[in-house]
């Protein structure tokens, strides 16, 4: 899994953690990814054991679902949440000596 589907996946996890009762749909233009790749990421998430889904059980509808986060789920978010910031904190000090080169020139 390369960097972007980590947060892609962070993304979705920390989405779903807010409001669990958000259908794809909603998830993807919220995200701005087309509905076929959040599918694909859920149904990933799904089988690492990260989220539970349920339908509503007093919907007519049951294709409408809930979507849980599991303890594991929880940890993972944490984890992801952790190496994104490290990754942009490294960016920054980056930038940062970038700047301060870029003034001694």
């Amino acid at each position: 899994m390369n960097k972007n589907d980590n947060e892609f996946q962070l993304q979705v996890l920390r989405k779903i953690a807010i409001n669990s009762k958000l259908t794809q749909r909603d998830l993807s233009k919220e995200l701005g990814y087309s509905l076929g790749k959040l599918n694909y990421v859920i149904k990933n998430l799904k089988k690492k054991g990260l989220i539970k889904m349920r339908n509503f059980k007093n919907n007519s509808n049951k294709e409408k679902y809930i979507y849980i986060l599991t303890p594991k789920g929880f940890a993972e978010k944490t984890k992801i949440t952790i190496q994104f910031i490290e990754k942009k904190m490294k960016e920054y000090d980056e930038l940062k000596k970038e700047l301060k080169n870029s003034k001694k020139k």
